[in-house]
C-alpha cells in the first residue's frame, strides 16, 4: 500500500511539474523572438534586402564585373623629356599641392627625364585606349602594358584638356575591350568598381558606391578656358596610378574614367572622381571622326555652382529651380530663344538640370549644328524653345582638325570681348607650344602670341587658321602680337 502511495505521489509531482513548466513557457513574460519564423522578409522591412530575397543571400557579387573589366584595363608609363619635365606639374599637384611634385620628380630631379604612370581603358578590339590627358601630357614616349604583361609603344591620337581626356592607339588586333554603359542612368548609392594600376601595383579592383554626381572641382579650368567638369564621385579606393582607369558598374559596363582624388595627404582619403562615360564617348568619337573635339555652346553665361551666398542674395537667386542665367550672348545659340538674364534653365532636351555642372554635362554630349530643346523658367512660368548649338567661333559648322596637330601647339579662338578690346575682328591665341613641334623647332614664338593673319589672310578663329593651312602645304607666315607689348611680330614656318 505504501508503495502505491509513493508512486502516486511521484506521478502527481511529475505531472504537476510538467504542467507548471508548460504554463510558464506559454504564459510567462519570456522574451519572444523578433525574427519572423518564415525565411521571407516582410514587405515593410527597412533593411538592405528586398521583399523577395532571403537573409542569407549576397547583396552584390563583383566577380563577373571584375573578370570583364580587368583584361581591358592597361598600365600606362611615360617618359617626359628634360625641357618639358622642368615645367610639368604632377597629375596630382592640383589636388595635393606643389610639394607633392617631388614624388613624381619635382625640383630635385629636373636634370633627368621624368617618368610617370597611370592607367587606361581599351575601348575597341583594334587597340584604341582612353586615358586622362594629364597621364600622357608632354610625354615623349608612351608605353602600354596589358594585363597579360605584353607591352606596346602607343601612338597619341588626340587630347582634350577641357575634359582631361586623351586617346591612344596600339597596333594589335583581337584585344579584350570594355563595353560602354550609360552614365545618365548611374544612381547615387549604387555599387561601382574602380579598376587600375595604383602605386605601380598589378591590376587592382576596389569597390564602393556612387556618393554624388555632377561634382565640380575646378581642376580642368587650370588647363583650359572652356573646362568640362561634372564628375561622378565615389568612395571606391583610388590612389596615384589609377588615373585613366575604369569605373564600372556591377554588369561590367564602363560608366566613367577615373580622373582624380581629393586628399590632404596625397593618398586615398575617402573620395575619388570619374569623368562620366557619356562625356567620354562624345569626346572620343569626335577625336576619331574629326581629329578634334566638337564643342557646342549655348551662348549664355550662368551663375557658378560655388558662388558665395552673398552674391546669390544680391541677385535674389532661388535654390533648386535651375541654372541662373547671367547673360545671353547677342550672337550665341540662345540669342533668339527668348531666354533673358535672370531666367532659370531647367531642362536640356527634357533632362532636368539644377546646377551649372549638370547643364555642362548635358550640352557636352552635342556638337555644333545639333538642335536641342531648351526649357527655362521666368517668374514661375515655364517656357520651351528649340535652338541650334554653335561652335566657339559663333557658327554652326564642324570645326576642322586642329592646326596644333601639325604645328605642335594648343590653340584657342580669341574671345570676342578680347578681340573687341584689341580692336580686331578675331584671332587665335597660342596657348601652349609643345616641345619639338614645328613652332618650337623653327621659331622663337612664345606662349600667349595672338595670330591675326596667316599667309596674309585674316584669321578670326581656329577654323580660319585650319582652312588656310589646308590650302597652303608649304610655307606658312603667321602675323600677330603679344598682349601688353608694342609692335607686330611675324613667324615663318615650313610645313612638312
Amino acid at each position: 500500500m505504501k508503495i502505491k502511495q509513493i508512486l502516486a505521489v511521484v506521478l502527481l509531482s511529475a505531472s504537476t511539474t510538467v504542467g507548471t513548466m508548460f504554463a510558464y513557457s506559454h504564459f510567462s513574460g519570456k522574451p519572444r523572438s523578433l525574427q519572423a519564423e518564415t525565411t521571407r522578409i516582410p514587405a515593410n522591412y527597412a533593411g538592405l534586402f528586398d521583399s523577395n530575397s532571403t537573409p542569407g543571400e549576397a547583396m552584390a557579387d563583383f566577380t563577373k564585373a571584375s573578370q570583364s573589366a580587368v583584361p581591358a584595363v592597361v598600365h600606362i608609363t611615360t617618359v617626359i623629356s628634360n625641357t618639358a619635365g622642368s615645367q610639368k606639374r604632377s597629375p596630382f599637384a592640383d589636388l595635393f599641392g606643389d610639394d607633392f611634385d617631388d614624388f613624381f620628380g619635382g625640383p630635385n630631379m629636373r636634370n633627368v627625364p621624368q617618368r610617370a604612370s597611370g592607367s587606361g581603358v581599351i575601348v575597341s578590339d583594334d587597340g584604341y585606349i582612353v586615358t586622362n590627358n594629364h597621364v600622357i601630357d608632354e610625354a615623349s614616349e608612351i608605353k602600354v602594358t596589358l594585363s597579360n604583361k605584353k607591352t606596346y609603344t602607343a601612338k597619341l591620337i588626340g587630347t582634350d584638356p577641357s575634359s582631361d581626356l586623351a586617346m591612344l592607339k596600339i597596333e594589335e588586333k583581337g584585344l579584350p575591350f570594355i563595353l560602354y554603359g550609360n552614365s545618365d542612368l548611374v544612381k547615387i548609392g549604387q555599387w561601382v568598381l574602380a579598376v587600375g594600376y595604383p602605386l605601380n601595383l598589378e591590376t587592382t579592383v576596389t569597390a564602393g558606391i556612387v556618393s554624388a554626381k555632377s561634382r565640380t572641382l575646378g581642376l580642368n579650368a587650370r588647363r583650359s578656358n572652356t573646362p568640362i567638369e561634372s564628375f561622378i564621385q565615389t568612395d571606391a579606393a583610388v590612389n596615384q596610378g589609377n588615373s585613366g582607369g575604369a569605373l564600372v558598374n556591377t554588369s561590367g559596363e564602363l560608366v566613367g574614367i577615373v580622373s582624380a582624388i581629393a586628399s590632404p595627404t596625397g593618398a586615398y582619403a575617402g573620395y575619388s572622381y570619374a569623368i562620366p562615360v557619356n562625356i567620354v564617348k562624345k569626346i572620343i568619337n569626335d577625336l576619331l571622326q574629326y581629329g578634334t573635339v566638337q564643342r557646342a555652346y549655348l551662348g549664355v553665361s550662368y551663375l557658378p555652382d560655388n558662388v558665395p551666398d552673398s552674391e546669390k542674395d544680391k541677385i535674389g537667386f532661388k535654390e533648386g529651380i535651375g541654372v541662373y542665367v547671367r547673360e545671353v550672348a547677342k550672337d550665341g545659340a540662345a540669342a533668339n530663344s527668348g531666354l533673358k538674364e535672370g531666367d532659370y534653365i531647367t531642362k536640356i532636351n527634357g533632362v532636368r538640370v539644377v546646377s551649372g555642372s549638370e547643364m555642362v554635362e548635358q550640352v557636352a554630349g552635342y556638337k555644333p549644328g545639333d538642335k536641342i530643346s531648351l526649357t527655362y523658367q521666368r517668374e514661375g512660368k515655364e517656357y520651351n524653345s528649340n535652338i541650334t548649338l554653335k561652335n566657339s567661333s559663333g557658327s554652326y559648322g564642324i570645326v576642322k582638325t586642329q592646326a596644333a596637330e601639325s604645328l605642335g601647339a594648343e590653340f584657342e579662338t580669341l574671345p570676342a570681348s578680347k578681340a573687341k578690346q584689341y580692336g580686331f575682328n578675331g584671332g587665335v591665341v597660342v596657348k601652349r607650344i609643345k616641345e619639338n613641334g614645328l613652332i618650337d623647332a623653327q621659331t622663337r614664338m612664345r606662349d600667349g602670341f595672338i595670330i591675326i593673319k596667316a599667309n596674309g589672310q585674316e584669321v578670326k578663329s581656329i577654323d580660319d587658321l585650319a582652312n588656310i593651312m589646308q590650302r597652303s602645304s608649304g610655307r606658312l607666315v603667321l602675323d600677330g602680337l603679344y598682349p601688353g607689348y608694342d609692335g607686330a611680330y611675324s613667324y615663318v614656318i615650313e610645313q612638312k
